[in-house]
């Protein structure tokens, strides 16, 4: 059996305590529990969650534990603002009228919100980095001021420096030197003005092993990308659209449109990657040998995420073609059927498809997880693709992608949704209007008769 989520935050937080040889109370261990608990719990909310957080933390030190407790506690792209448990704790941040976080001037006394600063590199009066570090470093704030009078200085360094280092994506810099390296300097001298200067050797020991265990967090963090089974990485990432898209969340609502520009924008993002930059290491730690087959895997992944989004787009572009055809953009769900209802198993477009030919040449590792569905649940889309696995099989691979250039041309305005369709295989298209015809009631006139004339 599983204890609740908020029992296990209260377990992770005294056990990292009690191996650190600086135990709390239970009421202290409870309420930063609250804390964490309250601010990962946000509905809008679907990958950076409790289970994100429980999975970071996995096999990791005391301080790591701690760091990735509270790594992810603030962000306000998708919570909002601030989560109600820590606005008193970021007072500091005071918003611009464009909506931006401003970095206040620092007071002399202020120790957790000085050594953030200083960890981060970010200065008083400076606009804080949308998506640069302005999450992490709000995160590190909430973790100092709540954990400053529980851990020596040198631990609460390690632990915002263990913050700082899930920053994710970062390149070196025109010096050659990498996001670790840049860190290591930081704390190296946060430790020798705030602990000691005078031992070079255990200074140096100090800094090697804080950061070693940052670059270990961070590569926990995006280990999704490492994955073997492209599968599980393309479930992560389906948690993301779901979280970084507003209107998805309205499920059986959202339009087509509002779903395809969603899943173009990962497109974008994930195609934006560069796999030498997801992956950190710090004095051989991991090895590079070792760095460079989680970037090698992670390029797999990001190329077979990519290839099964371009084919859901493919799919989507039909439907949405059939909607501008037969009136205006609508919800997905009247044409192709709800996700889920409460009066039993809701009639669904692939009930209605002939089964497709299979003749073209295929990834079958692609089709299999169109045909039997991704690993990880999401509220707003079905976990199986099954009208993009019927367009798919017609189309074959290569077919889909070149599809996928004249759908683009219909979404930039420069082909008509009618002339789309037309480029298109008759008889596939033919089927999906029948289909289509079965749910969308509203259209079934119009749908039959679009069929007639292509």
């Amino acid at each position: 059996m599983a204890i609740a989520t908020i029992n296990r935050f209260i377990s992770l937080f005294d056990q990292a305590f009690q191996a650190l040889s600086c135990p709390i109370s239970m009421v202290d261990a409870e309420r930063l529990a609250i804390v964490v608990h309250h601010s990962m719990d946000s509905k809008t909310r679907a990958y950076h969650t409790a289970s994100h957080v429980f999975d970071v933390c996995e096999g990791m030190g005391p301080l790591q534990v701690l760091a990735a407790l509270f790594h992810d506690v603030v962000y306000v792209q998708l919570d909002g603002g601030f989560p109600l448990p820590v606005i008193d704790l970021l007072q500091d941040f005071p918003r611009n009228p464009d909506g931006s976080l401003v970095l206040r001037e620092i007071r002399p006394d202020d120790r957790a919100l000085s050594l953030c600063a200083a960890i981060f590199e970010f200065k008083a009066g400076q606009v804080l980095p949308l998506y640069d570090g302005m999450n992490e470093f709000l995160s590190a704030v909430v973790a100092a001021r709540l954990l400053q009078d529980h851990l020596s200085t040198a631990d609460l360094i390690a632990v915002v420096a263990c913050i700082e280092a899930t920053i994710p994506f970062r390149a070196q810099d025109a010096q050659g030197c990498s996001a670790t390296d840049r860190l290591a300097e930081r704390v190296k001298k946060q430790f020798n003005m705030l602990v000691s200067d005078a031992d070079p050797s255990r200074t140096q020991a100090y800094v090697n092993q804080v950061i070693s265990d940052a670059a270990c967090l961070a590569n926990r963090d995006v280990s999704g990308f490492a994955k073997t089974d492209p599968g599980l990485f393309l479930s992560s990432t389906w948690l993301l659209i779901d979280e970084s898209n507003a209107p998805l969340a309205r499920a059986g609502v959202y339009s087509m449109r509002e779903y395809r520009i969603a899943l173009m924008r990962m497109v974008v993002f994930l195609a934006s990657l560069n796999p030498a930059h997801i992956f950190q290491h710090y004095n051989a730690k991991p090895s590079v040998q070792e760095v460079a087959s989680l970037s090698a895997t992670a390029q797999d992944n990001i190329t077979f995420a990519c290839d099964f989004l371009d084919a859901k787009i493919t799919s989507m572009a039909i439907i949405e073609a059939l909607a501008l055809c037969t009136g205006t953009d609508c919800p997905v769900s009247m044409f192709l059927g709800d996700i889920r209802s409460n009066y039993g198993r809701p009639d669904r477009v692939e009930d209605f498809l002939p089964e497709a030919p299979s003749v073209k040449a295929v990834n079958a590792a692609l089709l299999n997880v169109f045909e039997k569905g991704r690993t990880l649940e999401s509220t707003n889309d079905l976990t199986a693709s099954p009208l993009t696995a019927f367009v798919y099989r017609y189309m074959g691979h290569e077919g889909t992608a070149q599809v996928l250039c004249q759908a683009k041309l219909m979404f930039d305005g420069d082909l008509s949704p009618r002339a789309f369709l037309q480029t298109l295989d008759r008889d596939m298209v033919c089927a999906i209007i029948r289909a289509c015809a079965n749910i969308a009631l509203s259209r079934k006139d119009a749908l039959l008769a679009l069929a007639q004339t292509l």
